[in-house]
């Protein structure tokens, strides 16, 4: 009885406990919700209160913004105006110029006018008196202008008349000249085993003509017919003060050629304008391109070369007219191809591609001027288009050593050409004849006593020579440039004339103390 009661005792007991601790857990569970509460709307005032300030603090923000932004768009519509004020004020300038400047024109305008009718009246006025004075002269005269004018184209046409006389009779001298000149070299070819012209290098071809009076007519008024014979042939004419002499002058050597006989063939024509300068020209050209042909052709019988190119045969011809240190370019070119020839039958080599290669080793020459590089290298590629024999090609562009020689072919063309330029004769340095030519006219004029100083002028046409005023008087002035001008004509050799002046200077020179 009594474990039952402690038993039950006990189970109350617990019971009573675990209600009494349920009971504190509700109250703190209830207690814990109520802070949570009032926590939660302190946190959402708070919130509220920050939100407020922060649209307040960009509602202030916002509004600086605004005002700066408004301040700057004010400043740049006050520049903006500034310049449109600068703009107008410039427009405004400008308008009153042009308004002075037209009015200036207007002016001007009413002055030439005026001025156009004064010389209008007064060609009016000189025609009057021209008619007067030419009445006046008649009834002075006793001869009408139509008599006049008869009388004088006789007296002219028995001046032309006479003239041409004396035309005829200097071609008829210099035709036996030429002809002389031409059966000498024709002769000198055929006693000599191989004949090399040797001519002066040059680009000035220089023309004869009957007289001075050619001139005027080559001409023409205002210079038109000299204008029209420049611009068709290419090249510059130069009349000076030689005498009966016009220069052709011209880089390009073909050029020159056809210029030089459209001119002859002016010349001796005798009627000279544009129809029948562009006529001769024609003439000429075609009359140059045949000798160009020929010359060509002439290179490959000499040389004993059956075929080539057409094309090569006439670049080959070119050379005709091209001269290297005086010699000329074509006759080289033949003359090489023979010396190669002997060498290589020497040597015991095929002396025909050798020959070939040495009758076309300078082609490239003839196309130097329109061409940049090396002439061997040109001539190469040339004879390369035109299917050479690469052995051929190799030798043309190795006989400078642009390339170097790889075959006997090429070393051969190499010795061939050395001797051809350097056997004596065949090559001579132009400007060092010039300037001995300068020399020793300065010196045959020093020779003279009472001579001072002496200078050679204008290439050598003229001499100025200074003499000492007390040794030489005026008229001994005079005696002594013509004894100079005698001895220059005995000693020196030199186209056209030489012009000698004597100068004598007397100064007196003293003191003021």
């Amino acid at each position: 009885m009594s474990l039952t009661v402690v038993i039950g005792l006990s189970v109350l007991a617990v019971a009573i406990g675990l209600g009494f601790g349920y009971l504190l857990a509700r109250l703190a569970m209830s207690r814990r919700q109520d802070r949570d509460t009032i926590s939660a709307e302190e946190m959402v005032t708070a919130a509220r209160l920050d939100a407020q300030r922060m649209l307040a603090s960009a509602e202030e923000e916002g509004r600086a913004k605004a005002e700066a932004y408004r301040e700057r768009e004010e400043e740049a519509l006050a520049h903006r105006r500034l310049e449109l004020s600068t703009v107008e004020t410039r427009l405004t300038q400008r308008e009153e110029t042009l308004e002075q400047r037209a009015s200036n024109l207007a002016q001007r305008e009413q002055l030439l006018i005026n001025r156009e009718d004064e010389v209008n009246r007064a060609r009016g006025e000189l025609e009057h008196l021209k008619e007067e004075a030419r009445n006046e002269l008649e009834q002075v005269a006793g001869i009408d202008v139509n008599a006049a004018k008869t009388e004088l184209l006789n007296q002219v046409e028995d001046e032309a008349r006479r003239e041409a006389m004396i035309v005829v009779r200097d071609l008829e001298i210099k035709a036996r000249e030429e002809a002389d000149r031409r059966a000498r070299r024709i002769l000198a070819t055929a006693v000599q085993r191989l004949a090399s012209e040797v001519v002066t290098e040059t680009t000035v071809s220089v023309v004869q003509l009957p007289s001075d009076e050619m001139k005027g007519r080559i001409i023409g008024r205002e210079g038109r017919n000299i204008r029209h014979l420049e611009a068709v042939t290419g090249t510059n004419l130069i009349v000076d003060d030689t005498p009966e002499a016009v220069s052709v002058s011209s880089f390009e050597p073909v050029r020159r050629e056809v210029a030089r006989l459209t001119l002859e063939r002016l010349v001796a024509d005798g009627r000279i304008h544009p129809a029948s300068i562009e006529e001769a020209f024609e003439k000429a050209k075609d009359e140059v391109e045949q000798s160009v042909r020929d010359a060509g052709e002439w290179a490959l019988v000499e040389v004993g070369i059956s075929r080539m190119h057409p094309e090569l045969v006439t670049l080959m011809g070119r050379l005709k007219y091209r001269t290297s240190y005086g010699q000329n370019v074509l006759n080289h070119l033949v003359e090489t191809a023979h010396i190669a020839a002997m060498l290589a039958s020497e040597l015991g080599v095929d002396p025909v591609p050798i020959k070939r290669a040495a009758l076309l080793h300078d082609i490239g020459k003839a196309v130097t001027h329109e061409v940049e590089g090396s002439h061997a290298l040109i001539g190469a590629e040339i004879a390369r288009r035109f299917e050479e024999d690469p052995a051929v090609v190799h030798g043309i562009e190795a006989h400078h050593n642009e390339v170097e020689p790889r075959t006997i072919l090429a070393v051969v063309l190499q010795a061939a050409d050395s001797v051809s330029a350097a056997r004596p004769g065949a090559r001579r340095e132009t400007l060092e004849g010039y300037v001995k030519r300068l020399e020793r006219l300065e010196n045959i004029a020093l020779e003279f006593d009472g001579v001072e100083e002496v200078f050679a002028l204008q290439a050598g046409r003229e001499v100025r020579v200074v003499v000492d005023p007390g040794s030489v008087t005026d008229l001994e002035s005079r005696e002594l440039s013509r004894r100079i001008a005698r001895k220059l004509e005995e000693d020196l050799q030199y186209p056209g004339q030489i012009q000698v002046t004597v100068i004598r200077e007397f100064r007196a020179t003293d003191y003021a103390r």
